[in-house]
C-alpha cells in the first residue's frame, strides 16, 4: 500500500485563534488540577491511614488496577474472535451484531449501568435465574465491576481489531492455504501474528477506558469502600469531604490517560496517512 505524503503548510490566519482557544480550553483544566495538587502530601494522601475523606486511597487505586487488568483479559478474550468474525465472514445479522459492540460507544455509561442492573441485577431479567438457581449475585459486587468495565471498554479492542483484520495482508493466508494449512493454524502463525500490532493497541485502549470507568459501575457494582469502590467513583465521594484526596486520586488516572495518549500517538498518524 501507498502512503499519501503528509503536507504542512502555514494555516490561514483566520483558524489561528480559534485553534488556540480550542488548545488552551482543553488544556487549561489539566494545568488547573496540577496545579492544585497536594504534591507533598500524596504519599500521606495514598497511605491506608488516611481517612479524612470517607475513601481509602490506596484501595480504591488497587481496586481499579486489579479489576482494570482483569478486564482487558476477559475482553481480549472474547474480542479478538468477535472482532475477526465482523472482518471476515458474511454471516447473516453481520451488521446488527457490529451496531451491538460499537453501542456502549455512544451510550451513557450511566444508562449502559442501568441495562446491566435491570438484566443481571438480583431481580434483573437474567439475574434472578442466577440467583435462585446457582445462588450467584453479580451486582453490587467486584465482578459486576468488571461486567460494567468489559461492556464499556471491549468495544474499544473489538473496533480496533476488526479493522486490523481488515487489513492485513491476506496473500500470505492464501499462500499458507495452499500449502496445505488448517484455518486453525493459518490463524495463530498467519493472522495473529500479522495483527499483533493492534492487539496491543486495543488491550491497552480497553484497559486504560476500564481504569477510567465510572458511570456503569457506580450504578451496578456500586460505590462501598474497600469492596465496589474504584479509582474513578472515590473521587467523588472524596470530593465532598476532602478536594486534596479527589485530586490525588484522579492524578494517577490521568497520567495513564497521558502515557496511552503518547504511547499509541505514532500508529494513529501512521493509521491516518496509509491508504
Amino acid at each position: 500500500m501507498k502512503r499519501r505524503a503528509v503536507t504542512r503548510q502555514r494555516p490561514p490566519w483566520m483558524l489561528v485563534p480559534p485553534a488556540i482557544v480550542g488548545v488552551l480550553f482543553l488544556l487549561l483544566p489539566t494545568l488547573g488540577l496540577l496545579i492544585r495538587a497536594p504534591w507533598s502530601g500524596l504519599a500521606r494522601i495514598y497511605s491506608h491511614d488516611n481517612a479524612a475523606s470517607g475513601v481509602d486511597v490506596a484501595a480504591a487505586l488497587q481496586l481499579s488496577l486489579l479489576t482494570s487488568l482483569i478486564t482487558a483479559g476477559v475482553s481480549l478474550v472474547l474480542g479478538v474472535p468477535l472482532a475477526w468474525m465482523l472482518a471476515r465472514t458474511n454471516l447473516p445479522g453481520r451488521a446488527l451484531v457490529r451496531a451491538v459492540v460499537t453501542l456502549p460507544l455512544v451510550l451513557p455509561p450511566v444508562v449502559g449501568g442501568l441495562a446491566l442492573l435491570l438484566t443481571f441485577g438480583r431481580n434483573g431479567v437474567v439475574g434472578r435465574y442466577l440467583n435462585d438457581w446457582f445462588g450467584v449475585t453479580l451486582s453490587f459486587s467486584r465482578t459486576g465491576i468488571v461486567l460494567a468495565q468489559t461492556f464499556v471498554a471491549m468495544p474499544f479492542l473489538v473496533v480496533t481489531m476488526e479493522a486490523a483484520f481488515r487489513a492485513a495482508n491476506r496473500e500470505l493466508e492464501e499462500a499458507a492455504a495452499t500449502d496445505g494449512a488448517t484455518r486453525g493454524q493459518i490463524f495463530r502463525h498467519i493472522t495473529l501474528p500479522l495483527v499483533v500490532p493492534a492487539i496491543i493497541a486495543g488491550t491497552v485502549l480497553c484497559w486504560a477506558r476500564a481504569l477510567g470507568e465510572f458511570g456503569a459501575t457506580v450504578l451496578f457494582a456500586g460505590n462501598v469502600v474497600e469492596r465496589t469502590q474504584t479509582g474513578p467513583t472515590a473521587v467523588l465521594t472524596a470530593f465532598q469531604n476532602s478536594p486534596e484526596e479527589a485530586i490525588a486520586l484522579a492524578l494517577p488516572l490521568m497520567l495513564v490517560a497521558v502515557i496511552v495518549l503518547v504511547a499509541l500517538r505514532e500508529r494513529w498518524l501512521r493509521a491516518a496517512v496509509v491508504s
